[in-house]
């Protein structure tokens, strides 16, 4: 799931090099958080939030079925 978001990410910024993406596990959950540039942030929620809403609900979709959730942040 780690290279999945990756690669999303990767051909969604402007400046891939510069993402920097980290996870974490807490009681069911797994917490992903996702540094990018200023610039970028805007490109990754998308419009309205759509998509950052679909790559959320693409990883709960992956994790279902081991009764996680998944959480994506984007730090400042």
């Amino acid at each position: 799931m780690d290279e999945f978001l990756r690669f999303v990410v990767q051909q969604l910024v402007e400046y891939p090099d510069e993402a920097i993406l980290t996870h974490r596990q807490e009681s069911g959950k797994i917490i992903f958080q996702l540094s990018l540039r200023k610039s970028d942030v805007g490109r990754l929620i998308g419009k309205g939030g759509t998509t950052i809403n679909a790559l959320r609900e693409l990883l709960n979709a992956a994790v279902e079925k081991q009764g996680k959730k998944v959480v994506l942040e984007i730090l400042d």
